[in-house]
């Protein structure tokens, strides 16, 4: 399973890369193997206020449909709309072009909170 060093991650499965102007988030690889082939993404609407914790869209396989939740409060400030006509970028590139959206977190404190590569992989394994 790949987690990279310099991402954060949710017990939810979620990744985090912290940017210049936000947080890019994604789902991982563990999750995007879970749900096997991704059909459809609902992503967030740009401009829309979340809170930690707060669902911000849905990733549609073959196999189920799952919630994608913030891994941190803050304001919506972009979108990936090519996963629109190409959802399965989910699979193919989760940690690059598979990317969700990105926040301009109010609380950067909440990224402390997040898990380590190495506390997220420890997860998994269980």
């Amino acid at each position: 399973m790949n987690a990279p060093e310099e991402l954060r991650y949710t017990p939810d499965h979620e990744w985090v890369r912290a940017e210049e102007g936000g947080a890019r988030i994604g789902i991982t690889d563990f999750a995007q193997d879970a749900l096997g082939d991704v059909v459809y993404v609902e992503l967030p609407t740009v401009g829309t206020t979340v809170a930690k914790g707060e669902t911000i869209g849905e990733v549609e396989s073959t196999k189920s449909v799952s919630e994608v939740y913030a891994p941190v409060s803050g304001e919506v400030v972009a979108v990936n709309g090519e996963l629109a006509a190409a959802p399965q970028r989910l699979n193919e590139d989760p940690y690059g072009g598979g990317w969700i959206c990105t926040i301009a977190a109010s609380a950067p404190g909440e990224l402390d909170s997040l898990l380590s590569a190495d506390d997220y992989r420890a997860l998994t394994a269980e």
